[in-house]
């Protein structure tokens, strides 16, 4: 028992040291408000380790992997985002202070400063673009409903890769617009501080969408496998996105994921059932 609670100890240690430096990296790299606090978080961090290092006289390296990964993390898809997800990997090792709190000293008040204190210090830190999250879901969600849709019943209807991409381009940037300039319209009809921005967030997602879905129609000459690969893009963008508000908004990833996934790919099914009939009845030929 004395060695598996030593070896517990040496990875709660190794858990904390690593977390002081990414905390530490990161409240360098930020200013004023969110660099306090992820100061503050970094210092409990490093308190936590020296006291875990009196009780087996021995130091642990962080490890290095982890302070590379959340840090990189951080700079891809944010801040709130990379602590989030640091924090989400903690689960484990707070079950493990709940297994040994009996025998470790001061478990108990680590595991909860661990579970209350640091999530609540993480939840005032302000980033802008969490805070426009609805905008960029909006805009998003809108863009892969539409466009996946658009361009199934195009690629059917009309079979030539470059104009069904100049379409999906002139199709898309138009909805882009029309979207950004409607959430400008609703935001400001409610009050909201920064109508403007949450427009641009709109607008800005939406575009993207467009610029990676139509990508292919403009490279490979077969209509059929560019509308696989806009599919399949739309799925990794579904996927990504929908990973990453979960874990900024602590909600399901399962039940968002397959929510968003049904609608967007039933709009792309219907759509192409559409394109095959305006091309049979029709009788379009390009």
């Amino acid at each position: 028992m004395r060695n598996e609670v030593e070896k517990a100890i040496l990875d709660f240690q190794k858990n904390e040291i690593t977390e002081y430096f990414v905390y530490k990296k990161l409240a360098k790299r930020e200013k004023g408000k969110n660099s306090e606090i992820l100061q503050k978080i970094a210092d409990e961090e490093l308190g936590h380790y020296r006291e875990l290092e009196k009780l087996v006289k021995r130091k642990v390296l962080p490890s290095k992997f982890k302070i590379f990964f959340y840090t990189f993390m951080s700079r891809v898809f944010g801040l709130t985002f990379a602590l989030k997800l640091m924090e989400r990997g903690e689960e484990k090792a707070q079950k493990n202070y709940e297994k040994f709190k009996e025998v470790i000293p001061n478990a108990e008040r680590i595991l909860k400063e661990e579970m209350q204190h640091e999530s609540l210090l993480i939840n005032m830190i302000d980033e802008e673009k969490i805070g426009y999250i609805g905008s960029i879901v909006l805009g998003l969600n809108d863009a892969l409903v539409e466009l996946t849709g658009a361009l199934a019943g195009l690629t059917f209807a009309l079979r030539n890769p470059k104009i069904v991409g100049i379409a999906g381009f002139i199709t898309g940037v138009s909805a882009s617009l029309s979207m950004a300039a409607s959430e400008y319209l609703s935001q400001k009809s409610e009050g909201k501080e920064n109508p403007l921005k949450a427009s641009f967030y709109t607008g800005s997602a939406y575009v993207f969408a467009v610029l990676l879905l139509i990508f292919s129609y403009f490279v490979i000459p077969n209509p059929y496998i560019d509308l696989l690969i806009a599919l399949l893009i739309a799925f990794l963008i579904i996927f990504v996105f929908t990973y990453f508000v979960a874990v900024v908004k602590e909600i399901s990833f399962k039940k968002t994921f397959f929510e968003m996934l049904f609608i967007s790919f039933g709009v792309a099914f219907f759509s192409f059932l559409i394109g095959l009939l305006v091309r049979k009845f029709l009788k379009i030929e390009v």
